[in-house]
């Protein structure tokens, strides 16, 4: 679909139906479907669509079996327009629960439907494709629509048609094994397995036997035989996590297998020829490591013939509100409640946070929220992210009372202080021009004294705040 107008559907009954003027039309392309119509149209519903139910236009029980038709179409995302009260009847809460992500009580705005099925086609569009082609959330489950996840898609795609080593570099939490696995799946080597291992997780004295295995009797309590992880992979993919952190004597023995592609278990004498793909990350500059000698730097050189950076979350703008959405629809699978999605100021919060645990921190934020409130729809205070809110409303308070003073001072600097011309000027009575004054504890006197000192802006609010009771939004200035 378009990703710049996106369709919408507007299931109504023709007479009483919503006017075009309450209908998002900015960037959407709007088909209306009349339940009521003599001629009945088959209109075949794409999938990822926005859809609006002008339930307020319906009557029920009459409409429930036309609704039905429509609604048979999975994978468009529906919200509901309802008439105050209309939820009281049970036809109505059916639909609404069983189709419907969201609802609006009418009377509303062309702005509030255009946020509103806006969000609903995005719980509905995960799935999709990207524009350009690449993966889905079912090959590789990865989300993302910005430039950078673009770039990073095909990058997979161009990787995972060789063999050569591939070193990922990233922030913690930026999902570098997702990546990995997705080259892997993406490659000649998919049927084969995937081993995932977290060098910094294992204890250095068991690093070499669980790399590569060991004999039976090659040190006490070797009772049996033990495959080495990487044997363990053999004709598919090894990733090694948080390789900077596997140990000087381990890796001389990851490079020997490099470079002859065959392991010997620890207590063995024959070498074994294994054939894997390494694929490696860290979220430590790796040639800065090897350059201060902290990791070996012929190692480093067989490990990034590819190279590739996985972004942070606050680098990829709104896919930040997919990424949510996407956890949300997997989370809540294990919730017994219909989680409908997220507020607006949610999904502001969302935006505005720096994300230092990026997805990581994203997934564990989205799954307190499913776990622990009873809400409907998820909140900024949900998420642990009121103050992005709060910040956000604060300054909207002080931009406004800032606007009012400054407003009030100039009419008064420019009617030398007389107070009644003054209000006529800013078109307001009198007596409210002495509230104003007031509420932002000016003092007239001072003000004039202001005025006689030098005639200035910045003289009249020095010995007016001098002066006078002083304001409470003196730090603005």
């Amino acid at each position: 679909m378009d990703s710049v107008t996106r369709k919408l559907y507007h299931v109504c009954r023709g007479n009483r139906a919503l006017p075009d003027a309450l209908l998002p039309t900015t960037k959407w392309v709007i088909d209306r479907i009349d339940i009521g119509a003599r001629t009945k149209r088959r209109t075949r519903l794409v999938a990822g669509a926005g859809g609006l139910l002008d339930l307020a236009s319906m009557k029920f029980p009459r409409d429930t079996d036309a609704l039905t038709e429509v609604l048979a179409t999975r994978d468009v995302g529906w919200v509901a327009a309802l008439q105050h009260g209309q939820l009281e009847d049970p036809a109505v809460r059916s639909v609404v629960r069983r189709h419907c992500i969201s609802y609006i009580t009418l009377p509303t705005t062309a702005v509030e439907l255009g946020h509103a099925v806006g969000h609903a086609r995005g719980m509905c569009s995960l799935a999709e494709t990207t524009t350009d082609g690449s993966m889905t959330v079912v090959d590789c489950d990865m989300i993302g629509s910005c430039d950078a996840m673009r770039q990073l898609f095909r990058t997979v795609r161009k990787f995972a048609m060789c063999n050569a080593p591939v070193l990922i570099q990233g922030e913690s939490g930026t999902g570098k094994e997702l990546t990995a696995l997705a080259i892997h799946r993406h490659s000649d080597r998919r049927h084969a397995p995937f081993v995932a291992i977290n060098c910094g997780a294992i204890p250095v004295h068991l690093v070499t036997s669980e790399l590569f295995g060991y004999e039976r009797g090659a040190f006490t309590g070797a009772n049996e035989r033990k495959t080495g992880r990487i044997e363990l992979a053999n004709r598919g993919t090894v990733f090694l996590d948080e390789i900077a952190d596997l140990p000087m004597e381990s890796q001389v023995t990851l490079l020997r297998f490099l470079q002859e592609n065959s392991i010997e278990r620890l207590g063995g004498v024959c070498p074994i020829d294994v054939d894997v793909r390494i694929v490696c990350a860290t979220n430590v500059d790796l040639g800065r490591a090897a350059r201060e000698g902290r990791f070996r730097e012929d190692l480093y050189h067989r490990l990034s013939v590819l190279q590739m950076e996985e972004p942070p979350l606050r680098a990829r703008g709104a896919d930040v509100e997919l990424l949510a959405l996407h956890l949300l629809e997997q989370l809540r699978a294990d919730s017994r409640r219909r989680i409908r999605g997220f507020s607006d100021d949610a999904v502001r919060a969302l935006r505005a946070h720096d994300w230092p645990g990026n997805v990581r921190e994203l997934r564990n934020r989205v799954w307190r929220a499913v776990v622990l409130f009873d809400n409907s729809v998820i909140a900024a205070s949900d998420l642990g992210l009121a103050h992005y809110v709060d910040a956000h409303t604060t300054s909207l308070d002080q931009v406004r009372r800032r606007a009012e003073q400054e407003a009030v001072e100039r009419a008064l600097l420019r009617h030398r202080g007389r107070v009644a011309d003054a209000a006529r000027d800013l078109g307001v009575s009198r007596v409210t021009l002495y509230r104003l004054l007031e509420s932002h504890g000016f003092d007239i006197a001072s003000f004039l004294k202001g005025l006689r000192t030098d005639g200035s802006l910045t003289a009249v609010r020095q010995v007016t705040l001098a002066g006078g009771r002083g304001s409470t939004d003196q730090g603005l200035y």
